[in-house]
């Protein structure tokens, strides 16, 4: 079976091209394929199926075998692989259990490429993210936006955002060591049932540093929707401005973002890169 590996700042990827439905997607298989040291290696899995409402379509399965919504550096790279082995195009859509996305592709030469998606509209009440509410503070609106949640008897002060997929935004300061507890700890909070996603972030100058506990990754170089996440919650909270790019800087590298006034979208723009090809022997 070939398959293509890619990265996008840092957050790389397996692409398995999937016409036919019949690519494995069991986690044993997926578990395996993405370990870096019996396997290929990999943040996830992208498969690239066909799609009768867009261009193509793209599952996400994560490193612990389970799936995904979206992922906002994954589907740069599936973008690029489809334009570099299927048809050329300057704009083109994708299928994801987040729902269709459009992307804008900017190929130079070789390896430099650009790719800008459009990640739809966030989603902000909370049984859209999803999170349990019931209990917490949150605005006339029902969204959770600066408001806190106990983690071991303390109080984490953070928004909850959902990108076709929930994570939980917090711009409090943490020693490295607190880091490495609450990334985890929050990730699998009894509020998320479907678990979440972790941003860290900080103003810095220029713009934004974001640090990400990926669910069902861990500690990764770079998230996508997390950047996007992270400059809603930082635009709705007046950390930002609406309306122009903001630079965010994640451990692997930079992507921008741009959330209009009235959050009917977020526009990532970012690179994506092929790394090598190969073939998984059964």
């Amino acid at each position: 079976m070939r398959f293509w590996k890619y990265q996008g700042i840092g957050n790389d990827f397996i692409i398995l091209e999937d016409w036919n439905d019949d690519a494995p997607k069991d986690p044993g298989f997926v578990v395996k394929t993405c370990d870096r040291n019996f396997g290929v290696g990999a943040d996830g899995i992208l498969y690239l199926g066909k799609s009768d409402r867009a261009n193509c379509r793209m599952r996400m399965m994560n490193p612990d075998g389970t799936e995904s919504e979206m992922c906002g550096n994954g589907i740069r790279c599936l973008a690029k692989h489809y334009y570099d082995f299927h048809e050329r195009m300057e704009r083109m859509t994708v299928d994801t259990l987040a729902g269709i996305l459009t992307l804008d592709l900017k190929m130079g030469e070789g390896e430099d490429t650009e790719v800008t998606v459009n990640m739809g509209p966030p989603r902000l009440r909370c049984p859209e993210i999803p999170m349990d509410c019931r209990d917490l503070s949150v605005d006339d609106e029902g969204r959770f936006i600066e408001s806190n949640i106990l983690v071991d008897g303390r109080a984490i002060r953070g928004s909850a955002v959902s990108m076709g997929n929930p994570h939980f935004i917090t711009f409090e300061e943490f020693s490295e060591v607190e880091l490495v507890k609450l990334g985890p700890r929050i990730e699998r909070h009894g509020l998320f049932p479907k678990r979440t996603n972790v941003e860290f972030a900080s103003i810095d100058e220029g713009g934004l540093s974001v640090r990400v506990f990926e669910r069902g990754t861990g500690w990764t170089l770079a998230c996508g929707t997390g950047a996007c996440a992270t400059v809603v919650a930082a635009a709705i909270t007046g950390r930002v401005p609406y309306d122009e790019e903001v630079r965010i800087r994640l451990t692997g590298g930079e992507l921008w973002i741009k959330v209009p006034r009235d959050l009917s979208a977020a526009y990532m723009r970012g690179p994506a890169h092929r790394v090598f090809s190969g073939e998984l022997e059964d």
